[in-house]
């Protein structure tokens, strides 16, 4: 059976979920990937009352959509990171109370252990979601970074999650974290580090998203096969950059996406440089199950048509694996 297609509603919070819900419907999905903002799941709701959850399936059921997974991108950054005014613009006011750093950090972990609970209440396995770091500022060693100044981001990291997850292993729910700039784990080395961090726990795992990977230049097939047992969740996404040097590099020039000067930009699916049918053929490679949910961003296109366009890409791109050799009709049975 071929992997479900669904939409991340993150970048759809604007709009109500009833209305996205059947938009979603006529693109051809199979379900949304809910984002814990907008109207799209409360998470407080979702852990306090199991008729809420109901009602948000039987709503989306009656468009044909499912659900497979969650997610709590904004108050999972504010877990570890360093807590400045940007986040009282992407945190519910009762995680940024009087916005004292700790705090908030406090209140988000908290929170997250809300949204394993949630998790469990809606019927879903998975929560993908950031974790903030601590040690993010110091990527570009200048003035120089000591090793223990990395290695104490790390056991920050740690000190701050495991709790969170004791939780998620207490309701069976995993955490799925996307790996991405801003996060304790960005590329496949800090992957490996977050994961020997929490002594390999099973709780913790992956989100896959290739996109975040590729415009890096890290390879975003080798992730797939280093950590194929722990990516929980993937997101489908594209990202171009330039072929020749621009006025910004990777790191942006503070560029706001779409424009002109930047280096790189996130694409509609098929648009960009991230190579899918690899991706696709990893996956298979590893035995991913799970939905393959697009992300939709593109500056430069009208978002419905790159929401419906999308669908069809991965629906065109995906296919099962194997279970015998192409060649075995040739192999002697006697």
């Amino acid at each position: 059976m071929s992997r479900p297609v669904t939409l991340f509603t993150g970048q759809w919070a604007d709009l109500p979920l009833t209305e996205l819900a059947e938009k979603a419907a006529t693109w051809g999905y199979d379900g949304l990937e809910l984002a814990c903002w907008g109207d799209h799941l409360d998470v407080l709701r979702a852990a306090e009352d199991p008729d809420y959850c109901v009602a948000q399936r039987e709503m989306l059921q009656s468009h044909g959509l499912d659900v497979w997974a969650i997610s709590n991108h904004l108050v999972g950054q504010a877990v570890c990171d360093q807590i400045d005014e940007r986040h009282q613009l992407i945190l519910p006011s009762r995680v940024w109370g009087d916005g004292n750093p700790e705090g908030v950090r406090a209140r988000a972990a908290e929170e997250m252990k809300l949204t394993a609970r949630a998790a469990a209440n809606f019927g879903v396995t998975v929560v993908n979601g950031f974790t903030g770091s601590s040690i993010w500022h110091l990527l570009y060693s200048f003035p120089p970074v000591s090793d223990e100044m990395i290695d104490a981001g790390f056991f920050d990291f740690a000190e701050r999650w495991n709790p969170i997850l004791d939780v998620f292993d207490e309701v069976e729910v995993y955490f799925g974290l996307e790996v991405h700039p801003t996060e304790i784990a960005f590329d496949i080395v800090t992957a490996e580090r977050a994961l020997d961090a929490l002594g390999n726990r099973s709780a913790f795992g992956f989100n896959y998203d290739p996109s975040h990977l590729a415009y890096q230049g890290v390879d975003c097939v080798d992730f797939i096969l280093r950590f194929g047992s722990r990516i929980y969740h993937t997101h489908m996404k594209d990202v171009w950059w330039s072929d020749h040097p621009k006025p910004s590099g990777v790191f942006g020039g503070h560029l706001p996406f779409g424009h002109a000067d930047r280096y790189w930009d996130f694409r509609s699916l098929g648009r960009g440089y991230v190579p899918f049918e690899e991706v696709v053929r990893a996956l298979n490679r590893v035995g991913y199950e799970g939905p393959l949910s697009v992300e939709w961003e593109d500056a430069g296109m009208e978002r419905e048509h790159g929401a419906a366009e999308a669908c069809d890409f991965v629906r065109a791109l995906e296919f099962p694996r194997s279970e015998t050799a192409f060649d075995s009709a040739f192999s002697d049975s006697s």
